[in-house]
């Protein structure tokens, strides 16, 4: 199997990298979910694990539908979290990703942070 290497920089007016996709200007962001404590993934409680469902149900959909280019837990040290590299026209769309995470939605604790990715590497199958 044949891959490719496309490599995308940062727009010069605005830094943020773009990429043309299907006739939209996109957009990479990093999306850090940090859950309500560092045991969280050993301690769980049911209702938290329904809700995990829920996260993991909403992240698929936007994998399947390549908003999330890539997404899943983080074994941090310090306390796990979760990571997402999503593809928004904005800054502003990319937080709505967030904002409307079952996590975030049910206010039970989790917090949520999105970055701009000035530079991307991305590796495609040909």
């Amino acid at each position: 199997m044949e891959r490719r290497i496309i490599f995308v920089k940062q727009n010069s007016r605005n830094g943020v990298v773009q990429r043309n996709v299907g006739g939209e200007n996109m957009s990479y962001f990093a999306y850090k979910l940090i859950p309500p404590r560092p045991t969280f993934p050993q301690d769980m409680t049911e209702a938290e694990a329904n809700l995990m469902r829920e996260h993991v149900a909403y992240w698929t959909d936007l994998a399947a539908r390549k908003v999330a280019v890539v997404f899943g837990p983080v074994s941090d040290p310090h306390g796990a979290w979760g990571l997402a590299v999503v593809q928004a026209a904005g800054e502003a769309e990319a937080r709505a990703l967030g904002t409307n995470d079952p996590t975030i939605k049910a206010g039970a604790g989790f917090q949520f942070e999105v970055y701009p990715m000035p530079q991307v590497i991305l590796g495609e199958r040909a």
